[in-house]
């Protein structure tokens, strides 16, 4: 007998107390041991469209939902009993009849009038739009997914009506909805082939899941509101277990699931190839101990793939590799660096801040260590003009400085990875990389090295428009193409519409590398709706103080806990206010380049003032008009990275006079 689970169960066992979900566990652990064992106890559910519905009891008010066959045997739902038991007879499981694919599809006679949720007063709307599947014919609209019985809706659907239907629809038939209203043509997966199994349909597999022994069951239900290490998109499961002959790229906006695909792609390494090393990285030592806390949830039951994955920051994995193959390291600071180019530049007409932009931007980048090098270097990005006098006074300055750093045996970081590039055999058969946007030239030079010509040797997950740490670079340059191996995911699983389509305001609705690979980023769907951002410009710090506090109570008093809840802030300057505003709430609060990787309910972003955002002190730092250019991209993408750690809430606030960039999220958003 085949044993799986539903997406719906692990949903709904993710919503019980710690003590049902334990007992909910073992029954489930249970079923799948021997489901023929006479302490469980099946109930056959009367009322029910579906016959094949059963309910089992785990303890005197918690019942399992499951779909029983002679074949198989499907866990789809665990609650207290009479929500139990309503849940099961508004729905029946069924092969769709056009598509193939397995569907747990709600009854359309058991759903009431659908209304329209409001969030906040406003005026009186005007008369609704025209209906938006008019020109559809019923064949194409089943074919994207949309079950038989919920076509009229579908037919019906206006914009406003959209939002609440697609919560009654299978993904992949809400998904190609949206994907029409945006202007989009629907890819759906190709038909099951007459006879074969519904449940292999690519969209069959987003929700269901074949168990094949209890230490598989155990895992997935170990952290049931991680759904990523149970269910996968089939566009992820599609780049998780693609061969790809060179370095490939995945990139989308935040939330839609880069890090996710970037785990499961590791794992899928791993596990294909029984004798290799794999290396998931990233660019801070914070990030990757999450990776590392979501790979031992993925496969913590597999000791010998997890012993042959190496999870670090790839600034500590270079200083290891070079330590294990060249010995101690000397690592030489930004204070020392500065330092020697204060003194080699004495007398110069360079600033200190044009010299330090000039060494970490080109120089020491790029490992120029001749004057030919650098009199050949383009200088991409930097927008001062040098003649060949002021490159040659320059190259003195750069010059002294990488002698005194030979002379006190100091290297950079740079230097590091430069030295490795050079003997990289050895050290990882494959590596992925996530948050790839700020990698820096040294580290991709080690990383092509390392794996471009090999195949599947490089994988990348990244968001050009979350870059904040690196300026930008030419991957090609450093034998790094993903032309033609670069893949985008446009479905938004963390932030809510109106969140995701205000903070994409921030940015270009087309983001591009130097190479010209581009990102579209007005093509991103979000699967689900919520209340527009607020945006607010109080009189002083006083009021944004109050203002904030009230609308975090607000939430509480709604039940939303504190701890799914952030107040970030541009610099640990500024964390004072963010700490007042809490009041008393234990609410986190961090600058915001702290932000990546985390997600909460509600975020508020504070302290949105002018000369804040952007930050003063980089803007007089600035060595040229190209510096200039690049801190207003970065500090733009820090507040979007800030607004989309959001999902359902977001609040926006400044004192006295607001940042230039609230002009854009003050726009409202369009549905």
């Amino acid at each position: 007998m085949e044993y799986r689970i539903a997406d719906t169960f692990t949903d709904s066992l993710a919503r019980l107390t710690g003590e049902a979900q334990k007992a909910a566990k073992l029954t489930a652990m249970d079923l799948q041991l021997n489901p023929a064992q006479p302490g469980l106890q099946f109930h056959k559910l009367d009322k029910c469209k579906d016959p094949d519905f059963w309910s089992v009891r785990v303890t005197s008010d918690i019942r399992l939902i499951v779909h029983r066959t002679a074949a198989s045997l499907l866990l789809c739902y665990v609650d207290h009993h009479d929500k139990a038991y309503k849940w099961a007879e508004r729905r029946k499981l069924e092969t769709h009849p056009q598509t193939g694919a397995a569907q747990l599809v709600e009854i359309r006679e058991t759903v009431r009038e659908i209304a329209i949720p409001v969030y906040v007063e406003k005026p009186a709307p005007a008369p609704s739009a025209a209906r938006l599947f008019d020109a559809f014919p019923d064949s194409e609209l089943m074919r994207f997914g949309v079950p038989r019985e919920w076509l009229a809706d579908v037919r019906a659907a206006d914009q406003d009506r959209l939002w609440k239907l697609v919560d009654h629809l299978p993904a992949e038939a809400a998904e190609a909805l949206f994907d029409i209203v945006n202007g989009l043509k629907p890819q759906p997966a190709q038909p099951v082939a007459p006879g074969g199994n519904p449940f292999d349909h690519p969209d069959a597999r987003r929700r269901f899941r074949l168990m094949n022994n209890v230490e598989e069951l155990e895992r997935a239900l170990d952290f049931p509101w991680d759904k990523w290490t149970v269910f996968l998109h089939p566009a992820q499961r599609q780049l998780v277990e693609k061969n790809y002959n060179g370095a490939a790229r995945v990139a989308g906006s935040a939330g839609t699931g880069k890090t996710i695909v970037a785990l499961h792609r590791a794992v899928w390494l791993a596990r294909e190839h029984t004798d290799a090393r794999v290396l998931l990285t990233t660019f801070s030592n914070t990030l990757a101990a999450a990776l590392e806390t979501k790979l031992r949830r993925l496969i913590g039951n597999e000791p010998r793939v997890l012993e042959r994955m190496e999870v670090s920051a790839l600034d500590a994995v270079g200083r290891r590799l070079y330590e294990k193959r060249f010995g101690k390291v000397r690592l030489a600071d930004a204070a020392i660096i500065r330092e020697l180019l204060t003194t080699a530049g004495k007398g110069s007409p360079f600033t200190v801040r044009f010299l330090s932009a000039e060494w970490e931007e080109i120089v020491d980048a790029w490992q120029l260590t001749t004057w030919e090098d650098y009199r050949g270097a383009v200088r991409l990005g930097r927008k001062s003009r040098l003649t060949e006098k002021q490159r040659a006074a320059l190259w003195d300055i750069f010059a002294k400085v990488q002698a005194e750093l030979a002379t006190r045996g100091l290297l950079t970081t740079s230097g590091i990875f430069h030295k490795l590039a050079a003997s990289p055999a050895g050290a990882f058969d494959f590596a992925i990389v996530d948050e790839s946007q700020d990698l820096s030239v040294a580290q991709l030079r080690f990383l092509a090295a390392m794996g471009a010509g090999r195949k599947n040797g490089l994988f990348f997950a990244g968001d050009t428009g979350q870059r904040i740490f690196q300026p930008p670079f030419s991957w090609k340059s450093l034998g790094v193409d993903v032309r033609g191996r670069a893949s985008t995911l446009r479905i938004n699983y963390r932030t809510s519409h109106q969140i995701r389509v205000q903070a994409d305001r921030l940015l270009a609705p087309e983001v591009s590398d130097i190479d010209g690979n581009t990102e579209e980023r007005n093509r991103t769907v979000s699967t689900f709706n919520g209340p527009d951002p607020v945006v607010r410009v109080l009189d002083d710090e006083e009021a944004e103080s109050v203002y904030v506090a009230e609308w975090l109570r607000g939430l509480a008093v709604n039940g939303m806990a504190p701890e799914e809840m952030a107040i970030f802030v541009r610099t640990e300057a500024q964390l004072h206010r963010a700490k007042q505003a809490a009041a008393g709430l234990k609410v986190t609060t961090m600058p915001m380049h702290l932000a990546k990787g985390l997600e909460f309910r509600a975020v508020v972003v504070m302290a949105c003032d002018e000369g804040i955002l952007p930050l003063e002190e980089r803007l007089a730092a600035a060595g040229d008009e190209s510096d200039l250019e690049e801190i207003f991209n970065t500090e733009r993408h820090l507040l979007y990275v800030a607004c989309t750690r959001a999902r359902d809430c977001l609040l926006v606030t400044a004192a006295g006079n607001a940042s230039e960039f609230l002009e854009d999220l003050k726009e409202p958003s369009k549905s």
